[in-house]
Order: structure tokens, then C-alpha cells, then sequence
């Protein structure tokens, strides 16, 4: 037994799936982040709650929501079917839309924490040399906070790959169109397939395994140099 052509449509479906949302999260990500790292604003814990809220809800809840929310009667399904864009249930934009929101405290958080770890020191010395916002984020705040960047990169690709419950609430299960890999393995154990379930679920432990060791052993490395 060997993986089939609708395994491989699921990977990379998955795998185009996960890189879309961790290009999407990180440049909507990173504003946030650095908000909530240097804001003294009362908002600033509601947001937080609000972006960590994935972590502690099952991912059906939040999926069955997003479903309301683009489905023919939500507010996002109206909207989207006044541009002339139907509803955006069962299609691929749907679970980005619901990748990028399961996926953000992945991201948003180790973004958070590297920026917290600058300091104000190097951001004063930007300022008396008269750098403007833009050049003190990339000559100064971006370099510092690459290890954060490249957590956050690794974290919100593997999350999305590994996702199951949202992407099956907003997108069913659609060959070609959004049947990713969790969804695959599901319909093998469904169908008794065991042997084509363990090839698909074996790839995945295996994909997990090298993303937690390249991510620990990135931190052990930049640790020894610091």
C-alpha cells in the first residue's frame, strides 16, 4: 500500500492551505503583536483575550460561528453575496479565513514575547539618531526579533497543517477543494481503511516530530550563541 492520488490532492492542498495562512498571519500578526507589546492601553487585555481565545476553544466553536458568520444568513455571507461573491462556505478562501483566525495566538504570541524582549533601550537609540517609524521596525526591531519571527512562522505552519475541526465545519469535506489531510485521515478510519489511514497519519507524526526538533533545536542553537 502506498499513498493515492486523493492523498497527495490532501497534502498539497494542506500544504498550500498552511503556507497561505502563515504569509497572511504574519503581516497581520505583526502589527498586533508589537501593539500589544508596547501599549499601555486598557484595550490592550480584552484584545489579547481575544486573539488567545483559540487556545482554550474547541476548534468546533469556533468553526460552527464562523459557519453562521459566512453562511447565506450571517453578516459576512450577506456581505460577500452583495459584492457578488456568493458565500464563502465549502470553498478554500473559507478555511483561510478560518485557518488565519484558529492559527493567529500561534503567531501572534511569539511575535509578542520577541518584541517585549527588545526593550525600549534600542528604540530610544533609534530616535536620537531621527530614524522614522519605518526604519527603526526594519533596522532595528526586525532583526532582534528574527528568532521570534521564524517560532512564529514554524508554530502557525504546523498548526494550520494540523487542523481538523474548523476546517471540517467550514469546509466540509470537498475533493480537490478543501479535503486537507486531517479531513483524508478521517474518511479512511471512517471507511475501515486502516492501512491508508496509517500511511497519511504516519506522515504527519513524522512532519511534527522535524517541525518541534527544528524549532527546539533552533532554540538550543541561539541560545549557545547568546
Amino acid at each position: 500500500m502506498s499513498l493515492t492520488s486523493a492523498d497527495f490532492a490532501a497534502i498539497w492542498l494542506t500544504l498550500k492551505l498552511a503556507s497561505l495562512t502563515t504569509a497572511i498571519l504574519l503581516v497581520i500578526g505583526t502589527p498586533i503583536a508589537l501593539w500589544l507589546s508596547r501599549s499601555r492601553s486598557w484595550l490592550r487585555g480584552p484584545i489579547g483575550a481575544i486573539v488567545a481565545l483559540p487556545l482554550v476553544l474547541p476548534p468546533t466553536v469556533i468553526g460552527f460561528y464562523l459557519l453562521l458568520a459566512m453562511g447565506p444568513n450571517g453578516f459576512l455571507g450577506h456581505f460577500t453575496q452583495w459584492l457578488g461573491l456568493g458565500t464563502l462556505t465549502f470553498s478554500f478562501t473559507g478555511l483561510v479565513i478560518g485557518s488565519v483566525l484558529y492559527s493567529m495566538p500561534f503567531v501572534v504570541q511569539p511575535l509578542q514575547n520577541a518584541f517585549s524582549a527588545i526593550g525600549t533601550r534600542p528604540l530610544e537609540v533609534a530616535a536620537t539618531l531621527r530614524a522614522n517609524p519605518w526604519d527603526t521596525f526594519f533596522s532595528v526591531i526586525l532583526p532582534l526579533a528574527r528568532p521570534g519571527f521564524i517560532t512564529a512562522a514554524i508554530l502557525g505552519f504546523a498548526h494550520t497543517v494540523g487542523e481538523f475541526g474548523v476546517v471540517l465545519m467550514i469546509g466540509g469535506n470537498i475533493p480537490d477543494k478543501t479535503r486537507v489531510v486531517s479531513v483524508q485521515i478521517y474518511d479512511h478510519v471512517e471507511a475501515m481503511d486502516y492501512s491508508q489511514a496509517h500511511w497519511l497519519a504516519g506522515a504527519m507524526l513524522v512532519f511534527s516530530f522535524l517541525v518541534l526538533l527544528a524549532l527546539y533545536s533552533g532554540r538550543k542553537s541561539r541560545a549557545g550563541w547568546s
